[in-house]
């Protein structure tokens, strides 16, 4: 009998991460579970995040870095961290943030035949003290083979994830213009299922330079927002990503939802597209943690086509 244990690979970003990376990556090293494949990625560095790697490298057999040659953005960071993995296994990691030490074991012992699992995590600020909140306070945490939570909303944050190894040959390469870690819960819910873990395995820190900013913490940076005929526009590229995958499951349903979604663009009215959100919203909008009635004025906004809003 072959009892030999699946190797996790472990695939962290970093870019300037120096203040927060030490304690990151002790938290990585001192997981319970093994055997692990660290793999580091640098999306070009100009602080010390370069010579604390060497250190963990020249430290630790199981640690490999890699450093591009051009910055590439931490999505597309994420994707060429993810193709050197060579696990059974992979898990996503930032750079900023704290596991607890039986995060790995304890997902791989829980995923099962799901494709994906992830937990919850508690919020921090940047000098490690709790924020007394956390994800699953802001969102219902989606558990399931249902692609249809993720055509509006994401529960799922990279740095919870563990997958199959599988899903790399389906979410590779990452869309434009989608976040990773949705596209890859909308990828494994049509090819499996998604489990959820309902225990806090990570202390996600909030901070100024965040890639995410959940907790709409106030920064000091001018970020557009997107109204009127563009926010309609944006919304049907999103949906084209999604009904561009070659092995959807709701394809009749996602199809539709598409082109009701393009039909705003030359209507006053949407009258089909709203009455077909009202007919699946449970599904459809099941992460938001919103009342029914918010739900429902969510779903009744869509009715308005681009010749009534302003471009």
């Amino acid at each position: 009998m072959n009892n030999k244990q699946p190797l996790v690979s472990i695939a962290v970003c970093t870019y300037n991460g120096e203040r927060f990376l030490q304690e990151q990556l002790d938290s990585v090293i001192a997981q319970t579970y093994g055997p692990l494949e660290i793999v580091v990625v640098d999306d070009c560095s100009k602080d010390g995040t370069v010579n604390l790697l060497k250190q963990y490298e020249e430290k630790h057999p199981n640690f490999s870095v890699y450093y591009n040659d051009q910055n590439l953005g931490y999505i597309k960071n994420f994707e060429k961290a993810i193709s050197l993995c060579n696990g059974d296994y992979i898990a996503l990691c930032d750079q900023d943030d704290i596991w607890a030490a039986n995060k790995i074991a304890l997902q791989l012992e829980a995923i099962g035949n799901n494709m994906l699992i992830y937990h919850d995590s508690e919020f921090i600020d940047q000098n490690g003290d709790p924020l007394h909140s956390s994800i699953s306070q802001i969102l219902n945490m989606y558990q399931g083979n249902s692609p249809q939570p993720f055509l509006f909303y994401n529960c799922v944050s990279g740095h919870a994830s563990l997958f199959k190894r599988e899903l790399t040959n389906h979410c590779l390469p990452f869309p434009k213009g989608m976040f990773h870690d949705r596209w890859m819960a909308f990828v494994a819910a049509n090819l499996g299922s998604i489990s959820y873990i309902d225990q806090k395995l990570v202390k996600y820190r909030q901070h100024e330079n965040s890639d995410t900013n959940i907790l709409k913490i106030k920064r000091d940076k001018n970020r557009p927002v997107t109204i009127g005929r563009a926010k309609i526009v944006a919304a049907i590229k999103e949906m084209e990503i999604f009904s561009s995958f070659t092995k959807l499951k709701d394809k009749e349903f996602i199809e539709k939802l598409l082109k009701y979604q393009r039909s705003r663009l030359d209507s006053y009215l949407s009258i089909r597209l709203v009455l077909l959100m009202f007919a699946n919203y449970k599904l459809l909008l099941y992460i938001s943690k919103k009342g029914a009635l918010s739900k429902f004025n969510f779903i009744f906004k869509h009715i308005w086509g681009a010749k009534i809003k302003k471009a």
